[in-house]
Protein backbone atom coordinates (compact mmCIF):
# COMPACT_ATOMS: atom_id res chain seq x y z
CA UNK A 1 0.00 0.00 0.00
CA UNK A 2 3.35 2.50 0.83
CA UNK A 3 3.98 1.74 -2.61
CA UNK A 4 1.02 2.95 -4.30
CA UNK A 5 0.95 5.28 -2.44
CA UNK A 6 4.27 6.28 -3.59
CA UNK A 7 3.62 6.15 -6.78
CA UNK A 8 0.29 8.00 -6.78
CA UNK A 9 2.56 10.78 -5.11
CA UNK A 10 4.98 11.05 -7.61
CA UNK A 11 2.91 10.72 -10.80
CA UNK A 12 1.25 13.69 -9.24
CA UNK A 13 4.14 15.36 -9.01
CA UNK A 14 5.29 14.65 -12.53
CA UNK A 15 1.91 15.95 -13.67
CA UNK A 16 1.99 19.02 -12.16
CA UNK A 17 5.29 19.55 -13.26
CA UNK A 18 4.04 18.77 -17.02
CA UNK A 19 1.04 21.05 -16.87
CA UNK A 20 3.68 24.16 -16.75
CA UNK A 21 4.95 23.31 -19.55
CA UNK A 22 2.82 24.53 -22.63
CA UNK A 23 3.36 24.29 -26.03
CA UNK A 24 0.36 26.88 -27.33
CA UNK A 25 -2.32 28.97 -25.77
CA UNK A 26 -4.86 31.11 -27.51
CA UNK A 27 -5.85 34.84 -27.12
CA UNK A 28 -8.45 37.03 -28.27
CA UNK A 29 -7.29 40.21 -30.33
CA UNK A 30 -7.76 42.00 -27.44
CA UNK A 31 -4.86 40.42 -25.67
CA UNK A 32 -7.22 38.25 -22.86
CA UNK A 33 -6.55 34.54 -22.67
CA UNK A 34 -9.19 32.48 -24.22
CA UNK A 35 -10.12 28.29 -24.81
CA UNK A 36 -10.33 25.91 -28.16
CA UNK A 37 -13.62 25.50 -26.73
CA UNK A 38 -14.54 29.22 -27.35
CA UNK A 39 -13.09 28.65 -30.57
CA UNK A 40 -15.00 26.25 -32.07
CA UNK A 41 -18.09 27.83 -30.58
CA UNK A 42 -17.18 30.85 -32.60
CA UNK A 43 -16.69 28.76 -35.49
CA UNK A 44 -19.69 26.75 -35.43
CA UNK A 45 -21.75 30.19 -36.52
CA UNK A 46 -19.34 31.41 -39.20
CA UNK A 47 -19.77 31.31 -42.63
CA UNK A 48 -15.84 30.89 -43.40
CA UNK A 49 -13.40 30.52 -41.09
CA UNK A 50 -10.04 31.87 -42.40
CA UNK A 51 -7.06 29.45 -39.96
CA UNK A 52 -3.54 31.46 -40.43
CA UNK A 53 -0.77 29.08 -39.65
CA UNK A 54 2.84 28.30 -39.28
CA UNK A 55 3.61 26.57 -42.80
CA UNK A 56 5.65 24.19 -40.43
CA UNK A 57 4.22 24.09 -37.17
CA UNK A 58 2.93 21.08 -35.91
CA UNK A 59 0.55 22.75 -33.49
CA UNK A 60 -1.24 24.41 -35.93
CA UNK A 61 -1.37 21.73 -38.34
CA UNK A 62 -2.78 19.31 -35.46
CA UNK A 63 -5.07 21.85 -33.56
CA UNK A 64 -6.86 22.48 -38.07
CA UNK A 65 -7.67 18.77 -38.25
CA UNK A 66 -8.63 18.80 -34.74
CA UNK A 67 -11.09 21.54 -35.93
CA UNK A 68 -12.71 19.58 -38.59
CA UNK A 69 -13.19 16.90 -36.32
CA UNK A 70 -15.15 18.74 -34.26
CA UNK A 71 -16.72 20.81 -36.40
CA UNK A 72 -18.30 18.42 -39.03
CA UNK A 73 -20.94 16.25 -36.60
CA UNK A 74 -22.32 20.32 -36.66
CA UNK A 75 -21.80 21.28 -39.96
CA UNK A 76 -21.97 20.73 -43.44
CA UNK A 77 -18.19 22.01 -44.80
CA UNK A 78 -16.20 22.69 -47.30
CA UNK A 79 -12.46 23.24 -47.52
CA UNK A 80 -9.97 24.37 -49.27
CA UNK A 81 -6.25 25.57 -48.60
CA UNK A 82 -3.31 28.16 -50.24
CA UNK A 83 -1.22 24.85 -50.64
CA UNK A 84 -3.29 23.66 -53.52
CA UNK A 85 -3.61 25.83 -56.85
CA UNK A 86 -6.48 26.04 -58.61
CA UNK A 87 -4.81 24.30 -61.96
CA UNK A 88 -4.49 20.91 -59.51
CA UNK A 89 -8.46 20.57 -58.50
CA UNK A 90 -9.13 18.43 -61.27
CA UNK A 91 -6.41 15.88 -60.07
CA UNK A 92 -7.29 16.83 -56.43
CA UNK A 93 -11.12 15.69 -57.30
CA UNK A 94 -10.22 12.83 -58.71
CA UNK A 95 -7.99 11.38 -55.73
CA UNK A 96 -11.04 12.65 -53.60
CA UNK A 97 -13.33 10.34 -55.77
CA UNK A 98 -10.75 7.62 -55.61
CA UNK A 99 -10.18 7.34 -59.21
CA UNK A 100 -6.12 8.42 -58.28
CA UNK A 101 -4.10 7.11 -55.77
CA UNK A 102 -1.66 9.03 -53.68
CA UNK A 103 1.33 8.33 -55.93
CA UNK A 104 -1.14 9.65 -59.10
CA UNK A 105 -2.33 13.09 -56.87
CA UNK A 106 1.69 13.31 -56.47
CA UNK A 107 2.57 13.28 -60.43
CA UNK A 108 -0.44 15.15 -61.29
CA UNK A 109 -0.05 18.40 -58.68
CA UNK A 110 2.26 20.48 -57.76
CA UNK A 111 2.16 19.59 -54.03
CA UNK A 112 3.73 20.93 -50.93
CA UNK A 113 7.18 19.18 -49.50
CA UNK A 114 4.99 19.06 -46.82
CA UNK A 115 2.13 17.54 -48.37
CA UNK A 116 1.98 14.30 -46.83
CA UNK A 117 3.20 14.77 -43.20
CA UNK A 118 0.69 18.17 -42.58
CA UNK A 119 -2.00 18.69 -45.39
CA UNK A 120 -2.72 14.96 -46.42
CA UNK A 121 -4.51 14.35 -43.44
CA UNK A 122 -6.77 17.16 -44.19
CA UNK A 123 -7.67 16.24 -47.73
CA UNK A 124 -8.02 12.45 -46.77
CA UNK A 125 -10.39 13.70 -44.13
CA UNK A 126 -12.38 15.24 -46.95
CA UNK A 127 -12.07 12.45 -49.00
CA UNK A 128 -13.25 9.99 -46.06
CA UNK A 129 -16.35 12.28 -45.25
CA UNK A 130 -17.17 13.02 -48.69
CA UNK A 131 -16.53 16.90 -48.36
CA UNK A 132 -15.41 19.20 -51.02
CA UNK A 133 -12.01 20.34 -51.11
CA UNK A 134 -11.08 23.54 -53.13
CA UNK A 135 -7.66 24.32 -54.52
CA UNK A 136 -8.03 28.07 -53.98
CA UNK A 137 -4.79 29.78 -54.91
CA UNK A 138 -2.92 31.02 -57.78
CA UNK A 139 -0.80 29.15 -59.74
CA UNK A 140 2.97 29.86 -58.56
CA UNK A 141 4.39 30.53 -61.89
CA UNK A 142 1.78 33.67 -62.22
CA UNK A 143 2.41 35.28 -58.82
CA UNK A 144 5.77 34.71 -59.75
CA UNK A 145 5.40 36.74 -63.42
CA UNK A 146 3.64 39.93 -61.28
CA UNK A 147 6.49 39.65 -58.95
CA UNK A 148 9.47 39.92 -61.86
CA UNK A 149 7.28 41.66 -64.26
CA UNK A 150 4.49 43.68 -62.76
CA UNK A 151 0.57 43.05 -63.04
CA UNK A 152 0.81 44.30 -66.89
CA UNK A 153 2.53 40.95 -67.61
CA UNK A 154 -0.56 39.36 -67.60
CA UNK A 155 -2.04 40.54 -70.24
CA UNK A 156 -0.39 38.89 -72.47
CA UNK A 157 -1.54 35.17 -71.43
CA UNK A 158 -4.54 33.59 -73.06
CA UNK A 159 -8.19 33.56 -71.52
CA UNK A 160 -7.25 29.28 -70.58
CA UNK A 161 -4.69 29.94 -68.18
CA UNK A 162 -6.39 33.19 -66.77
CA UNK A 163 -9.04 31.27 -65.67
CA UNK A 164 -6.40 30.10 -62.82
CA UNK A 165 -6.43 33.61 -61.56
CA UNK A 166 -8.70 36.27 -60.36
CA UNK A 167 -10.39 38.23 -62.88
CA UNK A 168 -8.78 41.05 -63.80
CA UNK A 169 -8.16 43.79 -62.87
CA UNK A 170 -8.93 43.13 -59.44
CA UNK A 171 -8.74 45.71 -56.42
CA UNK A 172 -5.89 46.29 -54.32
CA UNK A 173 -4.85 48.72 -51.99
CA UNK A 174 -1.32 49.54 -51.39
CA UNK A 175 -1.40 51.28 -48.48
CA UNK A 176 -2.83 48.44 -46.33
CA UNK A 177 -0.26 47.75 -43.39
CA UNK A 178 -0.01 44.46 -44.55
CA UNK A 179 1.16 44.74 -48.19
CA UNK A 180 3.42 48.36 -47.01
CA UNK A 181 5.54 45.63 -44.53
CA UNK A 182 6.40 43.51 -47.71
CA UNK A 183 7.48 46.51 -49.55
CA UNK A 184 9.14 47.46 -47.27
CA UNK A 185 11.32 44.28 -46.32
CA UNK A 186 12.00 43.83 -49.74
CA UNK A 187 13.29 47.00 -50.34
CA UNK A 188 12.06 47.66 -53.35
CA UNK A 189 10.77 50.97 -55.12
CA UNK A 190 7.75 49.05 -56.87
CA UNK A 191 4.90 47.48 -55.97
CA UNK A 192 5.75 44.12 -57.58
CA UNK A 193 5.97 42.15 -54.29
CA UNK A 194 2.93 43.23 -52.54
CA UNK A 195 1.40 43.09 -55.84
CA UNK A 196 1.87 39.19 -56.02
CA UNK A 197 1.02 38.62 -52.47
CA UNK A 198 -2.25 40.47 -53.03
CA UNK A 199 -3.25 39.05 -56.33
CA UNK A 200 -2.78 35.27 -54.03
CA UNK A 201 -5.25 36.91 -51.69
CA UNK A 202 -7.64 38.10 -54.15
CA UNK A 203 -7.78 34.33 -55.88
CA UNK A 204 -8.07 32.69 -52.90
CA UNK A 205 -11.26 34.55 -51.74
CA UNK A 206 -12.45 34.33 -55.12
CA UNK A 207 -12.57 31.31 -55.20
CA UNK A 208 -13.87 30.46 -51.65
CA UNK A 209 -16.78 32.80 -52.84
CA UNK A 210 -17.36 31.05 -55.93
CA UNK A 211 -17.69 27.30 -53.96
CA UNK A 212 -19.95 28.85 -50.74
CA UNK A 213 -22.83 27.96 -50.39
CA UNK A 214 -25.51 28.61 -48.34
CA UNK A 215 -25.96 27.36 -44.77
CA UNK A 216 -22.16 25.57 -45.18
CA UNK A 217 -18.83 26.32 -43.62
CA UNK A 218 -15.71 26.85 -45.23
CA UNK A 219 -12.66 26.41 -43.74
CA UNK A 220 -10.02 27.59 -45.29
CA UNK A 221 -6.40 27.04 -44.60
CA UNK A 222 -3.68 29.73 -45.50
CA UNK A 223 -0.57 31.31 -44.19
CA UNK A 224 -1.04 33.46 -41.31
CA UNK A 225 0.41 36.69 -43.43
CA UNK A 226 -2.38 36.06 -45.52
CA UNK A 227 -5.61 36.90 -43.49
CA UNK A 228 -3.71 38.38 -40.24
CA UNK A 229 -5.10 42.13 -38.97
CA UNK A 230 -8.24 41.28 -41.08
CA UNK A 231 -6.49 42.33 -44.03
CA UNK A 232 -5.93 40.10 -47.14
CA UNK A 233 -7.94 37.42 -47.87
CA UNK A 234 -10.29 38.65 -45.56
CA UNK A 235 -10.15 41.92 -46.99
CA UNK A 236 -11.21 40.58 -50.19
CA UNK A 237 -13.97 38.85 -49.11
CA UNK A 238 -15.31 41.56 -46.93
CA UNK A 239 -15.33 43.96 -50.06
CA UNK A 240 -17.37 41.25 -52.36
CA UNK A 241 -19.87 40.00 -49.23
CA UNK A 242 -19.89 42.82 -46.57
CA UNK A 243 -22.45 40.79 -44.62
CA UNK A 244 -20.24 37.63 -44.68
CA UNK A 245 -19.68 36.19 -40.95
CA UNK A 246 -15.65 35.55 -40.93
CA UNK A 247 -13.67 33.92 -38.12
CA UNK A 248 -10.02 34.73 -38.24
CA UNK A 249 -7.16 32.12 -36.46
CA UNK A 250 -3.95 34.09 -36.42
CA UNK A 251 -0.72 32.33 -35.49
CA UNK A 252 2.35 33.76 -34.25
CA UNK A 253 5.51 32.33 -31.48
CA UNK A 254 6.59 33.60 -28.65
CA UNK A 255 9.51 32.67 -26.00
CA UNK A 256 6.43 33.33 -22.84
CA UNK A 257 2.84 32.08 -23.11
CA UNK A 258 1.58 33.80 -20.60
CA UNK A 259 0.68 37.00 -22.20
CA UNK A 260 -0.18 38.36 -25.35
CA UNK A 261 2.94 40.58 -27.27
CA UNK A 262 1.54 44.02 -27.57
CA UNK A 263 2.00 43.73 -31.75
CA UNK A 264 -0.13 40.79 -32.19
CA UNK A 265 -3.22 42.80 -30.84
CA UNK A 266 -5.98 42.55 -33.08
CA UNK A 267 -4.05 39.94 -35.61
CA UNK A 268 -7.28 38.07 -35.13
CA UNK A 269 -10.48 36.93 -33.98
CA UNK A 270 -8.20 33.44 -31.91
CA UNK A 271 -4.64 34.26 -32.09
CA UNK A 272 -2.75 30.71 -31.44
CA UNK A 273 0.89 31.20 -29.65
CA UNK A 274 3.13 28.86 -29.98
CA UNK A 275 6.60 28.31 -27.92
CA UNK A 276 8.79 29.62 -30.37
CA UNK A 277 10.56 26.12 -30.28
CA UNK A 278 8.04 24.78 -31.87
CA UNK A 279 8.07 27.27 -34.77
CA UNK A 280 9.63 27.36 -37.91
Amino acid sequence: MRMVLFYLGLLLTVGGFAQDKKAYVFFDKNGKRTSYKKLLRKSEKADVVLFGEYHNNPIAHWLELELLKDLQPKRTLILGAEMLERDNQEALDRYLQGAIDQKGLDTLAHLWNNHKTDYKPLVDFAKTHQLPFVATNIPRQYANLVYKKGIQALDTLPSSEKQWIVRLPFPYDGTLSQYEKIKKMSGHSTDNLPMAQAIKDATMAESILMHLKPNALFVHFNGSYHSDYYQGIGWYLKRERPNLRILTIGTTSQAALKKLAKENYNQADFILVVDEDLSN
